[in-house]
């Protein structure tokens, strides 16, 4: 089959929402809150670490109702791009959603390196003797996997993610139902002294530090939003599986941080290269049930970080292809796989940018990377569609919305004030590695890029604007089926 740029054709609808929901749990419980448990602790000093996870969860809700209107309203492949595509077009032309695919190319596969960080951490428990270049090499080597395994189909990949997120959530049982056997309640919840004072600086800058990992460790609730094009009617799939895996999610989380500061005394995970500091759910099953079982759930955790990355990857690569094929991206990214129709440059780009993310990673810190990706993701994309969600309401009010925002506005201004704290704080969060400036300094190489792209195709500024509402659907709200969300073309200018 040809390349088609420019065509909407191409994905084929195959996701329920059952698979749906596996993907989004599968991204978002990954290797994730295996790994980021010490983290926050060290953010906060102590067990009230679990406030973060707490926070984390309130801003995933607020901002999963932000991506639940706008993927069932606008459900096309790229998620954000999309989204920011239809908004901003009438005052920027083609700038957001350009800019978005240009930050979404670093902080994507950015996300997904701390998932092969996490794995070669935990490896490190079974292989005590590891050095640093042999972990390089194995973060690499999974990597290099990750990308061959998504060579493929979209919806056998789709089946062998739900057979994965078994695996996770038998991992994630696994080590609560040890946890509760042997917890302590004196351990969870004696808190040391001044551990929360509100007037306190310190207080909020780790507030704002464990936020920045608690909201990571949820993110993946939009990992669908990104395949809008190939979900079963997803005006009503995309909403429900965004909320369903954001309260799954958060139930397990609680329920695994107390378990675990309930078996393991918080200080020693201050140290990252004790057991408790780099893979401290091996060390709740060791203390509990022993070194055999710690083994056995230490493999069912690297298998559970395959399966987030490789989920988070085969979203994240349907982004640029979207916008290429609409024209708002370099063209070549466009291109589909012949047979197998999954996009080539897009999953081979992002595969690199992850490979190039894992050294960075095991050079300084997994709390760099995580700070770095999460800036970059909050100054385009987060706040942007924050906005997108009126600009939208007010600019196509005609657009047919399955799911309109429980509560319109308020969680688009929780979900506001939270990211705009998450980034307020970021420099202070990770002192000595500036993610601002590194966050600030990429979105200025895109303005420029952008500038280069679109002199080249004579769009605004040095051409006209292109205004495309192709998702209003005029008098045919009531239609539901396998075509609900399709975009049909409407006005053109």
């Amino acid at each position: 089959m040809p390349d088609l740029l420019g065509e909407r054709v191409g994905f084929v609808r195959r996701i329920g929402l059952f698979q749906a929901t596996a993907i989004n749990m599968s991204q978002m419980c990954g290797v994730g809150p295996f790994v980021t448990i010490p983290l926050m602790v060290t953010a906060f000093g102590g067990p009230q670490a679990v406030i973060g996870f707490v926070a984390g969860a309130v801003l995933a809700l607020a901002d999963g109702l932000v991506w639940a209107e706008l993927g069932a309203s606008l459900p096309g492949a790229g998620g954000s791009y999309v989204y920011l595509r239809e908004a901003f077009q009438y005052r920027t032309g083609k700038l957001m959603p350009f800019l978005f695919v240009w930050t979404a190319m670093l902080f994507i596969p950015l996300g997904m390196a701390t998932g092969v960080i996490g794995f070669v951490q935990y490896l490190g428990y079974l292989w005590p003797g590891m050095s640093q270049t042999q972990g390089d090499v194995v973060g690499l080597v999974v990597t290099v996997g990750i990308v061959a395994l998504l060579w493929g189909r979209v919806e056998r990949i789709a089946r062998l993610t739900v057979v994965l997120w078994t695996v996770m959530i038998a991992a994630v049982g696994l080590v609560i139902v040890a946890a509760f056997t042997h917890f302590s309640p004196e351990r969870a919840f004696t808190l040391p002294a001044h551990a929360i004072e509100l007037t306190a600086g310190h207080f909020w800058v780790g507030f704002a530090g464990g936020l920045t990992i608690g909201v990571y460790d949820y993110l993946g609730y939009n990992t669908t939003a990104y395949m809008g094009a190939e979900i079963k009617q997803p005006g009503r799939t995309l909403p429900r599986a965004i909320l369903f895996s954001i309260v799954g999610i958060m139930a397990i989380y609680l329920l695994l941080q107390i378990g675990t500061l309930g078996v393991v005394d918080w200080r020693e995970m201050l140290d990252p290269h004790s057991a408790a500091g780099s893979s401290v759910a091996s060390a709740v099953l060791e203390r509990t049930w022993g070194r055999t079982a710690a083994d056995a759930v230490t493999v069912l955790i690297l298998i559970t970080a395959v399966t987030s990355v490789m989920t988070g990857l085969l979203g994240g690569s349907r982004v640029p292809h979207d916008a290429a094929r609409d024209r708002v991206f370099f063209r070549p990214f466009g291109t589909l796989h012949p047979r197998h129709r999954f996009p080539v440059l897009g999953l081979l780009a992002m595969g690199g940018i992850m490979a190039a993310g894992v050294l960075l990673g095991r050079h300084t810190d997994l709390t760099t990377v995580i700070q770095l990706l999460t800036t970059v993701m909050v100054i385009v994309q987060s706040l942007a569609q924050v906005a997108a969600v009126t600009v939208l309401r007010r600019r196509q009010p005609a657009l047919r919305r399955p799911y309109r925002m429980w509560l319109y506005p308020l969680p688009s201004l929780v979900a506001l004030v939270g990211w705009l704290v998450i980034y307020g704080y970021a420099d202070r969060s990770a002192p000595g590695r500036h993610p601002i400036e590194w966050s600030l300094a990429w979105v200025a190489a895109g303005l420029v890029a952008f500038l280069a792209w679109a002199r080249r195709e004579r769009e605004w500024p040095f051409g006209p604007k292109r205004i495309s509402e192709e998702y209003l659907r005029g008098g045919d709200e009531g239609v539901e089926g396998e075509d609900e969300g399709v975009p049909r073309p409407r006005a053109v200018s």
